[in-house]
């Protein structure tokens, strides 16, 4: 029955609200939250900006990498193959073949977790970790639970991290 609703909510994601300016910004979205290098470049900018608070945004950036590594791994023990709808095919490509969970949603997430305990006005980093994780799905590149599940992956890993 999960499976089932997954399926369509990703199908109403791919048939709803696209147009190309709608996904050229979901694409940007999504080159940018590879590897976690948006959240890399967010952590070593605030570095700058805040040299008392340092090592924290240093470590808070340098998650978005990390989480991937261990996203990764989560990737390797589930094995779930990534959503095929017909006539429907992705708008992006990925470096495996693995869906879940979003790699992209998990580092988004626990970098945006990670620089809210650093600064609570960071909290708006949020919505753009969200976005990226909302354009897996739209992209066709994972099931909506893909993406919940990175975000829960990566908000407790954000939230767990020490920081200096």
């Amino acid at each position: 029955m999960l499976g089932a609703l997954d399926t369509r909510l990703l199908y109403a994601m791919r048939t709803r609200f696209h147009g190309r300016a709608a996904e050229a910004v979901m694409r940007a979205l999504g080159r940018a939250g590879e590897y976690g290098a948006v959240w890399l470049a967010i952590g070593l900018i605030l570095a700058l900006a805040e040299p008392d608070r340092r090592d924290a945004w240093l470590v808070a950036g340098a998650l978005g990498p990390a989480a991937i590594v261990l996203n990764y791994a989560v990737k390797l023990l589930v094995r779930r193959p990534r959503p095929v709808l017909e006539g429907l095919p992705p708008l992006g490509g990925a470096p495996s073949s693995l869906s879940f969970p979003s790699a992209h949603s998990t580092a988004s997430f626990a970098c945006a977790a990670a620089m809210t305990r650093i600064a609570p006005e960071a909290a708006m980093l949020y919505v753009l970790a969200a976005a990226i994780a909302i354009g897996r799905p739209y992209l066709g590149m994972h099931y909506p639970s893909d993406a919940l599940a990175g975000a829960l992956l990566g908000t407790a890993l954000g939230l767990l991290v020490p920081l200096p």
